[in-house]
């Protein structure tokens, strides 16, 4: 396959000018909140009647999120817990969706050292790969150097890397708060990506290295821009977990043209929103949905 034309900084920037939007769908599938409509995706994991429920699902989501969202972010636990039969499903979505002219993220939060790091990077980073991808998300802490792996597949490839640095998650303090030098640990983290991130960095001024910064800590993503300020931010925690969105931009760029810098993820909030779990047929869980993802656009797009 070839691989897409320019850095991953540059494609994700214009995808955020052609959509208009910094917003990104998570495809979580959740057997269990997945609607009657698309059938049984509570049979027993693996068979053919859940993979046939969560593949129309998925499918059905990417179509409301072409052309509405800058990104999907499919998130490979919930497929693997599927078995083989959903690992091949999440094959099928990233290729689907890099067909289309979507940027795929994939959620895998891969990590490990030497070799073992090089076959993740193969099996994961790129539009080639056999879980193919425009950018992966990455495990930092068991040290640098286990990064090269994943940034020599990415440069090779045109794609981009999001480091898991400040997390939405509350026990994320736990770690990432301690003090070193009387700096906690993200920082430091940061400090250590910057000059990666600065010789990786596309005509538009964004870099293909990003790190994952949670909605849930506006205060520490301001402070990150600082250090990284090429970096693009992926930003979970908006909407179901709790943050606003003036608080999911804060470690955003804005410019005259709106939002850049980075995507805010929201998934049970928009593949799962109440007005399409009402839905009493899929033509109208489909307007549901793609009234949420305008919704959403419209708020982030507000925010100051």
């Amino acid at each position: 396959m070839r691989y897409p034309s320019g850095d991953f900084g540059d494609r994700l920037t214009a995808a955020n000018r052609r959509t208009g939007t910094v917003l990104c769908m998570g495809i979580d599938p959740h057997a269990a909140m997945i609607p009657s409509l698309f059938g049984t995706a509570t049979a027993a994991a693996g068979s053919e009647a859940a993979i046939r429920a969560i593949d129309d699902f998925v499918m059905a989501c990417l179509e409301t999120a072409i052309g509405r969202v800058a990104a999907i972010k499919p998130q490979a636990a919930f497929f693997e817990q599927q078995g083989p039969a959903g690992m091949a499903l999440l094959q099928r979505l990233g290729r689907a969706a890099i067909e289309a002219g979507m940027l795929v993220i994939m959620d895998a939060k891969r990590g490990d050292i030497g070799s073992t790091s090089t076959a993740y990077a193969a099996g994961w980073i790129g539009h080639d790969a056999p879980f193919p991808s425009d950018a992966l998300t990455i495990n930092p802490w068991l040290g640098i150097d286990t990064l090269q792996p994943f940034l020599d597949r990415a440069d090779a490839t045109g794609s981009g890397l999001f480091i898991l640095n400040r997390t939405s998650n509350p026990g994320a303090a736990d770690l990432q708060d301690k003090l070193v030098e009387g700096i906690p640990l993200y920082t430091h983290l940061a400090k250590m990506l910057a000059p990666l991130a600065a010789t990786r960095t596309g005509t538009t001024g964004i870099s293909s290295l990003g790190i994952v910064a949670g909605a849930t800590w506006p205060e520490e993503a301001r402070a990150l821009r600082a250090d990284l300020p090429a970096s693009p931010f992926l930003v979970p925690g908006f909407g179901a977990q709790g943050a606003v969105p003036d608080k999911a931009t804060s470690g955003l760029i804005r410019t005259q043209d709106g939002w850049t810098g980075g995507l805010v993820n929201s998934t049970r909030g928009l593949i799962f929103p109440q007005t399409a779990a009402n839905a009493t047929s899929i033509a109208a869980w489909r307007t549901a949905i793609i009234e949420t993802i305008a919704a959403n656009s419209a708020a982030l797009n507000s925010a100051l």
